[in-house]
């Protein structure tokens, strides 16, 4: 049975934006995952050479590479917290000799190209959890506690 050719009134625009809103595929998923633990592996090995990263154990939380895999965000985090940019910048210097690393641990046909970003995810929810606890939420939540009360009495 032929294909079907997709008829020539079909707005590819609209086509492109619509699988971009979808999210990543599930080989995006399975390759972003293999290259978060190869990248775990190569920075643990601490062969990197920088004095910004002597000593510091930096944790990778998210690979997300792009849809043809040539390129891939990587968000990292030095456990602690502290100097995250100098870390990150470090990082981002060191890029091609940690594609050259990860390209020996997986079997893609092209490693994809690496930048680093700081992963803001613990700040934010440290800043949640701080607000949570803070002695204005508790007062809401005591007030929130007296008027449930109340509202049950009357009915």
């Amino acid at each position: 049975m032929p294909r079907r050719r997709p008829s020539p009134s079909r707005d590819h625009a609209s086509h492109d934006r619509a699988s971009h809103d979808r999210g990543p595929s599930q080989r995006q998923l399975r390759v972003g995952e293999m290259l978060r633990h190869a990248l775990a592996d190569v920075l643990r090995r601490d062969e990197i050479r920088d004095p910004d990263l002597a000593g510091i154990s930096v944790t990778v939380t998210q690979v997300k590479p792009s849809p043809d895999m040539r390129h891939a965000t990587a968000f990292v985090e030095p456990l602690g917290g502290k100097n995250a940019k100098q870390v990150v910048d470090a990082l981002n210097r060191h890029k091609g000799f940690i594609r050259g690393e990860v390209g020996h641990l997986i079997a893609l046909k092209f490693t994809p190209e690496f930048r680093f970003i700081e992963d803001t995810s613990f700040a934010e929810a440290q800043k949640i959890e701080d607000l949570l606890k803070s002695s204005r939420v508790a007062r809401d939540l005591a007030d929130e506690g007296g008027n449930a009360d109340q509202g049950d009495d009357e009915e």
